[in-house]
């Protein structure tokens, strides 16, 4: 990995910069340089900036969520539009072989609850 990632991960592993993180989705999402493919109340969908598949869109809660552990499981609106935007965004681009992953513990960059659905 690179000097500038590992920075960029230290910082918004940081209180501050997680704070900053779930602003951002909260309240600043107009900010992110992407084009929404989705949303709800509770989540946007979009494009990976730097995918690692053909098809990598990043599917991200509003609500300041830390990671699956911290994701509340009567939240039933929310759980409802994770799986809902994964079923529209199948069908919309014909996906016949997909996968959704939710990264964990050192294995999550971003200290935000995000689910990656990936396809060749």
């Amino acid at each position: 990995m690179s000097f500038q990632f590992d920075a960029a991960r230290l910082i918004a592993r940081s209180a501050v910069g997680r704070a900053f993180i779930h602003l951002l989705f909260r309240r600043l999402h107009w900010l992110l340089p992407v084009d929404y493919l989705h949303q709800t109340a509770t989540i946007l969908a979009f494009y990976h900036p730097k995918p690692s598949y053909k098809v990598h869109i990043l599917i991200v809660p509003r609500d300041p969520i830390d990671n699956l552990t911290s994701l509340p499981l009567d939240d039933t609106a929310l759980l409802h539009d994770i799986f809902e935007t994964v079923q529209i965004l199948v069908d919309k681009l014909k996906l016949e072989r997909y996968r959704l992953i939710c990264n964990g513990g050192a294995y999550q960059d971003i200290p935000h609850l995000h689910f990656h659905l990936v396809a060749d």
